[in-house]
């Protein structure tokens, strides 16, 4: 299964809208994981009617309406993955143990806020990816998202986008 990873898109906040790039990702993709800071709902409607599944969550910049239909954690099994979803993680120092306390039964848990990529794995924990964001570089050279793919329990080809 053909994935997208991103986070932060911050529409129409960063940007007017989402990069040409990341919506053809979008298309091709059987599963699409957004971990939050949308800002506005029209940007999740668009990732909802193009994507043959979403597995998304909200951030701290997201107000009541994304609020009241994304949570703060989604759980998915994507090609035999367990892929845990959420937009904080608290600082970068400690970041793999205390993910590995916080979801125990995930492979992989992708995260935001950053707008960092990152690309990590817990002792014993899940493999933890944030894929930066595709409208806000913040201090990274590039803006970016991630695509993988997931299939008989493991993840594979995961790369980095930069836009």
């Amino acid at each position: 299964m053909r994935l997208v990873l991103t986070s932060d898109t911050h529409v129409p906040a960063r940007a007017r809208q989402l990069p040409a790039e990341l919506l053809a990702a979008v298309d091709e993709a059987d599963v699409v994981l957004h971990a939050g800071d949308w800002v506005d709902e029209a940007t999740l409607d668009l990732l909802a009617a193009r994507s043959r599944r979403l597995v998304a969550v909200h951030g701290n910049n997201d107000g009541p309406g994304l609020r009241a239909r994304l949570p703060e954690v989604a759980r998915a099994d994507v090609g035999g993955v367990r892929f845990a979803v959420v937009h904080e993680t608290g600082a970068a120092r400690g970041r793999e143990e205390r993910c590995a306390r916080r979801f125990p039964d995930a492979d992989v848990l992708v995260f935001g806020h950053s707008h960092i990529p990152w690309d990590t794995s817990a002792p014993g924990g899940p493999r933890l990816l944030n894929p930066g964001s595709p409208t806000d570089r913040r201090r990274q050279p590039h803006r970016t998202f991630m695509t993988a793919v997931a299939a008989d329990g493991e993840l594979a080809e995961v790369t980095l986008h930069r836009l």
